[in-house]
């Protein structure tokens, strides 16, 4: 079967729709498919289209749906389209949640931000990630590990805001590792290193020395304002890696409603409270590592695969 798969971020990008795409890409061919991947759409013969992201790639989806009425379409829903696009830009968004036959969603709650008469179409395909080894935090430091572009949905420097003016003997440090959307937020991210010693801000990086940082580190601070189900999460788990998080549906639908490690988003105070409690309380630590222990079978790659297999099979097209 030939599949069309369409997301919005460019070849070589390390945004998180180009990551996800290629796991996806490589999922279908080993199941068989020949998969084309590209950023738009313009009449290509395929049995099925796989879009990622209900606004930015409307156009594509609107195409395939007019040029092929009859070939299945599933569209994968992102952060900005649950929580933003949907309000903002409906008539595009809602036009490629109804012309979509299936709705993937990477978090439990994503169905919630529907209209009732779509949340039937909703799968849910959790993110997998690969183990990278052992464990072994530096004793130095108590390393706080941020994964995450600098734009406004992540809240990025809510973490170096919530280290800055600790007790001299808490031995917490914050590495940030992602790219600047613009010129400011680099020149903010520049601007809280000289006056905050325990933030360092490293830029973007190839993946594969983000999987040994989370080696080293002790926790993944995720801090959004929203999230679509950030992969982020998937790959701190695996590579157990304890994670405290803003209180939003992306990362309570990925560790659950009881996880121990929120607090409430943009709040710097209960941010920086929860990050001591880590660094001190070991019965605290603790209960975050079996929290995210409990979790991490959702993120193997074998349970990915057996979700296209289901969802291609729901479709009929798993020959």
């Amino acid at each position: 079967m030939r599949i069309r798969l369409v997301t919005p971020a460019p070849p070589r990008s390390r945004a998180g729709n180009r990551a996800t795409a290629a796991r996806w890409a490589a999922i279908l061919r080993d199941l068989g498919h020949r998969v084309d991947v590209s950023v738009d759409y313009n009449g290509e013969p395929a049995d099925l289209m796989v879009a990622l992201h209900a606004w930015r790639s409307a156009e594509a989806i609107a195409g395939f749906a007019r040029q092929f009425p009859d070939q299945p379409l599933v569209v994968a829903l992102t952060g900005t389209d649950a929580y933003r696009f949907i309000h903002s830009h409906p008539e595009p968004t809602l036009r490629s949640i109804a012309l979509a036959h299936r709705l993937i969603g990477l978090h439990d709650l994503i169905a919630d931000t529907l209209p009732a008469e779509h949340r039937a179409k909703v799968r849910i395909i959790y993110q997998s990630a690969r183990p990278v080894g052992p464990r072994a935090p530096l004793k130095r430091a108590f390393r706080i590990c941020v994964a995450g572009h600098l734009r406004e949905e992540k809240d990025p420097l809510r973490p170096a805001h919530a280290v800055r003016n600790l007790p001299a003997g808490s031995r917490i440090r914050v590495d940030h590792y992602g790219g600047a959307h613009t010129s400011e937020w680099a020149a903010a991210a520049q601007a809280e290193m000289t006056h905050n010693p325990r933030y360092r801000w490293h830029g973007e990086v190839p993946h594969h020395r983000l999987r040994q940082v989370y080696v080293r580190s002790h926790l993944l601070a995720l801090p959004s304002r929203m999230e679509g189900g950030a992969n982020v999460i998937s790959e701190a788990l695996v590579a157990g890696l304890p994670v405290v998080a803003s209180r939003i549906a992306g990362s309570v639908g990925l560790l659950g409603p009881d996880y121990p490690g929120y607090y409430p988003v943009g709040n710097t105070e209960a941010l920086r409270a929860l990050l001591l409690c880590a660094e001190s309380d070991a019965t605290f630590y603790t209960s975050l590592e079996a929290a995210c222990a409990a979790r991490r079978p959702l993120f193997a790659p074998e349970r990915e695969r057996a979700a296209w297999i289901s969802l291609l099979g729901e479709l009929g097209t798993d020959r």
